[in-house]
């Protein structure tokens, strides 16, 4: 929704303020429920969902900001402002708590105001539901339970558009390939919960490791990899040697003795994904090669 100024009147039986669309509203309003239901059943995306909501709400609520709070994370309508007060509301259904949605309004809300809503809920419940189940799903998909990175799946997804990015525009990216020195004597000797300990800070790692523009992901086991989203060799060397100082200064990794090697190498237009594959993998296998805790180009 637009971050506009809503015209309100005052309804002096009441003292309430209400948009000048109010009146139309109560004056139609299972029609207007109708309609929200069938244009909600359009969409399984939350933010969607959540405008589509918003343009109905504001016929009967003066308000600023619109959010929705949710195990998902936080959405919130388009321009949402919310410096006024917020006015929160439990989304449940069937003894499922969905989430918060909150409402950002300086104007009270009335207990006709607040009736009113409570039909909007009855109607926005299960489409969001639906959209909730759905990112669940999504996520499922394509992230690693464990860590929470990309999967290989969507690796596989990922570097293909790249790819044809990179055909059409003619931008090259990098490719790096990570794994873990010694992580199998830690899985042996001090047992699988050290391990994911183990996985998930480096993971963490990782992701602090890189610039909004590139993603990670773990392939499994301590196999990870990294589309870089730069042309420049120098950025793989730059990242590599953040990620081993990073590895060298973590407490759980050092205790453990546990140090990372890298391969990587630039693709250009004329490459597929075996023959990008191929040469940063050849990377990592130099690493190894080198004596591991280092990194490698090919």
């Amino acid at each position: 929704m637009e971050n506009v100024h809503i015209l309100t009147q005052r309804v002096s039986a009441r003292g309430e303020f209400l948009p000048f669309s109010a009146e139309h509203y109560r004056n139609n309003e299972p029609a207007a429920i109708h309609s929200l239901v069938s244009k909600l059943q359009t969409t399984l995306n939350i933010d969607e969902i959540l405008n589509i909501y918003a343009d109905y709400a504001k016929q009967i609520i003066n308000f600023s900001g619109l959010q929705f709070q949710s195990s998902q994370g936080v959405t919130q309508v388009t321009q949402s402002d919310n410096s006024t007060p917020p006015y929160s509301f439990d989304l449940d259904i069937n003894n499922e708590h969905l989430g918060q949605l909150i409402y950002f309004s300086q104007y009270p809300l009335s207990g006709n105001i607040n009736a009113k809503l409570t039909g909007l809920h009855n109607a926005l419940v299960y489409p969001l539901r639906n959209a909730i189940m759905y990112s669940r799903v999504l996520k499922l998909a394509t992230k690693d339970t464990l860590t929470g990175l990309n999967n290989r799946s969507q690796f596989n997804d990922i570097l293909f558009e790249k790819l044809e990015r990179c055909r059409r525009q003619h931008r090259s990216f990098s490719l790096m390939l990570l794994d873990l020195d010694n992580f199998k004597q830690v899985n042996d000797n001090f047992g699988h919960k050290i391990g994911d300990d183990v996985l998930k800070e480096f993971s963490a790692v990782l992701q602090t490791s890189i610039r909004g523009t590139d993603c990670v992901f773990r392939f499994g086991g301590d196999e990870f990899a990294i589309l870089i989203d730069d042309p420049e060799f120098i950025t793989n060397k730059v990242i590599a040697q953040r990620i081993m100082r990073l590895v060298e200064e973590s407490n759980i990794m050092s205790k453990y003795q546990v140090t990372t090697s890298i391969g990587y190498t630039l693709v250009n237009s004329h490459d597929c994904e075996d023959e990008v594959f191929s040469r940063a993998d050849k990377g990592l296998y130099k690493a190894k090669a080198s004596g591991r805790n280092c990194a490698r180009a090919y």
